[in-house]
Formats: C-alpha cells, structure tokens, sequence
C-alpha cells in the first residue's frame, strides 16, 4: 500500500518585512518640513508684511497726531468694551497692545489660513503628493508632520507681530508701563507676562480657522480654495456675531470670544471669558481636525 501523497508545503509569512533602515516615525521630520515651508517665498511675504504693520502705524500716529478712539474698541470678555487706540502712543507696551488689537479680527487671521490651508492641497497641486505617500511616508505622519509646522509658522507669526512692536514703540515711545484706558497701569514688570496670555489666546482662538484650513487643504488640490474658504468663513462666524438677534447662541461662535484677551489687559486678571472662549475653539478645532485625518485617510490619491 502505497503512502499517502502530502500536499505540498505552504509557508505563510505572518510579518511583512520592511526595508532594512526604515521606520515610519522618521519619514518627512519636522525639521525637513519646516525648512521646506520657510524658504517658500509667500512664508517670506508674510513675516514680512507682519514686520512692517508696526512701523506702519508709528508713521500713521505721527501723520494724523494724537490717537482719537471714539470710534474704536475692543470686547473684553463677549460683553465689555475697552478703547485701546486712546493710549496707543503711551508706550511700547501699549502700542504693542494696539498692534495686536488692530491685527487680530482679519489681519492675524491670514496667516493662520495660509499656512495650514496650503499644506497638503499644495503638494496636490504640484502633483507631488503621491510620491511622497510613496516614499513611503505614512498618511497620519504626512498630516501631522504639516499640521505641527504650520502651527508652528501660525505662532511665529502672531508672536512676531508684538515683538516687532515692542522694539519699534521703545524706539518711537519709550519703555514704561501699560497704561489701562479704563485707569489705572500695569507695570513694566508685569506686562510681558499679560501680553504673552493675550498672544497665547489669540492663537488659541486662531485655532477655528487653522483646523477649517487644514481640513479644507485635505479636501481640494486648489491651495487658494482652501485658505479663500477658512478666511471666509471665519468672516461669515464674525457676521454671525454681529447679529445680536441671535442672543445666547453667539456663546458658541468662536468669533464671540476673540477679543476676550481685552481682560488680560485689567488691573485684576480675569479669566472667565477667555476660558469660554478657549473651550469653544478647542472643541471645534478638534472635531476639524479630526475630520481631516478620517477623509485624508479613506482619500484616493491621484495628484
């Protein structure tokens, strides 16, 4: 009697071998990224128009006088207002406050657009993207390797604005406290602390816009669709806030709270309306975020 025939032997490969060397957590490094993204000319652009707006402002005080705020001001808080424009010329400290005031509805708001809307819909563009996937650099790492760089180009940008102010109005105003529109000044010892708070809450409050063009930036392959979309619908959020129709509901506009760093800029610190407005940006910042890693994870690539 014959043995039985056995069927041939299968072997069956429980790992996939990778490439000797290669690990997905060193594709694209931040350092390469953001090199990339500095040596671009609009990066260049904008650091420096924001570079120049001080110097803007010191050659306009100086044309027009004395500020005159009665027609200005700013919300502290979603309620309250506060005229900074009457004590621009004080100081250093309070012009870099104005600086930052006349900046933070639209102007403050561009940068952020552009650089996390011109993230991955400008690799599409240039019909690089794919090979970069191909590298292969992991989709999760290519998204946040552009998401961490273009925050970190967004704070650069919104930190370089009061410095360029600061050294500009020493020059033109001298160095002296913060002096309140409502009474009363801060120190010069207290003052880079608050106007370091009021910086880190715009960019807090800037984060709506960042993650409406990072999300956008992974929807389309046209760079300026992406920031054109996030600049205006922040714009469309701040139209909202105007109409007072809405009551209560305006509570959950991001645009509701983005001059709540005014109460920064009070003898006693308050943080109630900033700690509303930090909840509320965060929360849609997140669930944008996270809509852009879910659809560029499923998206097929083809640019």
């Amino acid at each position: 009697m014959s043995a039985p025939v056995q069927p041939p032997e299968v072997r069956v490969e429980t790992e996939h071998p990778e490439a000797p060397g290669y690990r997905a957590r060193r594709t694209l490094p931040l350092r390469v990224e953001a090199m990339r993204q500095l040596r671009r000319r609009r990066t260049l652009l904008m650091g420096g128009v924001l570079a120049a707006l001080p110097f803007i402002l010191i050659i306009a005080f100086a044309i027009g006088g004395t500020p005159d705020g009665e027609d200005g001001g700013g919300g502290g808080g979603g309620g309250g207002r506060i005229n900074l424009m009457d004590v621009a010329t004080e100081s250093a400290a309070n012009f870099a406050a104005t600086s930052l005031f006349v900046s933070a509805g639209f102007l403050l708001v561009v940068p952020v657009a552009l650089f996390c809307g011109d993230t991955v819909a400008s690799e599409a563009s240039w019909s690089s993207l794919r090979y970069l996937l191909a590298a292969p650099v992991p989709r999760v790492r290519l998204l946040w390797s552009k998401l961490v760089v273009a925050l970190g180009f967004s704070l650069a940008a919104m930190v370089l604005l009061p410095l360029v102010a600061l050294v500009a109005g020493t020059a033109a105003y001298g160095w002296g406290p913060l002096k309140l529109p409502t009474g009363g000044a801060l120190s010069a010892g207290d003052t880079v602390p608050r106007l370091a708070i009021v910086v880190a809450f715009i960019f807090v409050s800037q984060l709506v816009t960042a993650g409406l063009a990072f999300w956008l930036s992974t929807k389309t392959d046209a760079p300026l669709g992406a920031v054109g979309g996030a600049v205006g619908l922040t714009i469309v959020g701040n139209v909202l806030d105007a109409v007072t129709a809405l009551g209560s509901w305006r509570d959950f506009l991001p645009a509701h709270w983005q001059f709540a760093w005014a109460d920064a800029l009070q003898p006693q610190l308050e943080w109630g309306g900033m700690i509303k407005g930090t909840a509320v940006s965060v929360t849609y910042a997140l669930i944008l975020f996270a809509l852009a890693f879910r659809g560029f994870s499923r998206k097929d690539i083809v640019s």
